[in-house]
């Protein structure tokens, strides 16, 4: 393990978040992080700093990974790295257009590996969703980002979640939500996206 732990930061105050996060880190005395632990962590980081302690998990596995400390976002380590090709760059959903495309890979993915009897390697499909959501999700809540997009990464997490539940069903769905009134009327510069 690269990470030690920091000491208060340079103004002489507490520690910063980053320094809290490694800390944590250390106190788990884990070899590797998976989601449960960065969830553990974050939760320490509100109880410690309250409502300013509030990180998206992606802050956090961004700095376990700065400090060298082994992250495993994908808990199945059934695959053995059998499929890292597979997953590697998929999340990527900047616009409508992507979101789909990135649902169209995952559904691909999916129906591969079960068919092969892959159980481990589907299970690994669903878990880069439910990230892909949780993303989604994340950018949705940020205030920061401009209102419009917002309401975009609410969309794109909500046919992520659909998709979850029901992946048969999901793109018939699709179909008729992107011809739906409600669709159109929210987001009419849709065809501008290229």
């Amino acid at each position: 393990m690269t990470a030690s732990p920091s000491g208060p930061n340079p103004s002489g105050g507490s520690p910063t978040k980053k320094a809290l996060i490694l800390e944590i880190a250390q106190g788990l005395a884990k070899p590797r992080f998976t989601p449960a632990e960065i969830e553990q962590i974050r939760r320490q980081l509100i109880a410690h700093l309250g409502a300013q302690g509030k990180t998206s998990s992606d802050y956090i596995v961004s700095v376990l990974e700065e400090a060298g400390l082994r992250v495993v976002l994908f808990t199945r380590s059934d695959t053995e790295g059998r499929y890292e090709e597979e997953f590697s760059d998929l999340l990527h959903f900047s616009t409508f257009d992507e979101a789909e495309m990135c649902l169209v890979r995952l559904d691909e993915l999916l129906r591969k590996f079960l068919v092969e009897g892959e159980r481990a390697a589907a299970e690994r499909v669903r878990e880069v969703a439910r990230l892909g959501r949780r993303r989604a999700e994340m950018i949705a809540r940020n205030h920061k980002v401009d209102v419009l997009k917002r309401a975009e990464k609410e969309e794109i997490a909500h046919w992520f979640g659909i998709w979850l539940e029901t992946p048969d069903a999901f793109f018939d769905w699709l179909e008729v939500r992107k011809q739906s009134r409600d669709f159109q009327k929210q987001f009419p510069h849709r065809d501008d996206e290229e």
